[in-house]
Formats: structure tokens, sequence, C-alpha cells
């Protein structure tokens, strides 16, 4: 009978944590910047912001939802263009021009010699069926 009870709680408890799980939105604007640094050179790559339309954030968390996929267009283009699959790649994003632009000054001070991407490099919003 106790297991009963237990199995029960933890079968009403998947479900409200199902349940509860945060919808997924697609705000007006997504900007967004990718640094990209290597362990074997001193050269610190970075992009332009960008405005992304058609990126997806979790409203609950406020994350940008497939994040890994736009780090790894920044990594495919360094390995494809410059020859440096070694890169390591981020992105960093915010819904507010403001927000993104405080990130890059802070990240401009941190890093005194930062290398500016050609303007060939563009981010492509990831396409997400939404339910």
């Amino acid at each position: 009978m106790k297991i009963f009870k237990v199995l029960t709680l933890a079968l009403v408890l998947t479900a409200f944590a199902v349940s509860a799980q945060a919808k997924p939105i697609q705000p007006a604007h997504v900007y967004m910047f990718g640094f990209t640094a290597s362990f074997k050179d001193s050269v610190v790559y970075i992009t332009e912001i960008e405005d992304v339309k058609g990126a997806w954030i979790e409203s609950k968390t406020k994350f940008l939802l497939n994040r890994e996929n736009y780090s790894y267009q920044l990594k495919e283009h360094m390995t494809e263009q410059y020859e440096q699959p070694d890169r390591v790649c981020m992105v960093f994003y915010a819904t507010s021009k403001k927000k993104i632009e405080k990130q890059l000054k802070k990240l401009r001070k941190k890093y005194k010699e930062l290398t500016p991407l050609p303007t060939e490099f563009h981010f492509q919003a990831i396409e997400m069926e939404q339910k």
C-alpha cells in the first residue's frame, strides 16, 4: 500500500512538472554577437551585433533556444573560411539593444585586443516547430 502511495505521488508530481513547463516565445528582436577564441593562438575574434529575426527564447528562463546551434554556425564559419577548427565559439544575446551593447562593452574591456570578423558572417535563425 505504501508503494502505491509513493508511485501515485510520483505520477502526480511528474504530471505537474510537465504541465508547468515554459512555452517558448518568439520576441520581435533578439540581438546577438559571437565571440571566438583559441588556446593555440592569442587572436580573439568578435562579430558585429546582429538583429536575428526568428530566434526563440524560453519565456520562463529567458534562455535562447538552440543556442548551441548559433555558436556552431560561428564555429563552422571559422573552420571553413579561416581553417581554424579548434576555436571555442560563444554567443551572447539579449532582447534589447542596450543590454547587448553593455555585454559587448564589458567584453571589450576584458579583452583589449579583439579582432572584428568581416561582415561576411551572419547568424541564421534556427527554425522551430511550435506546438
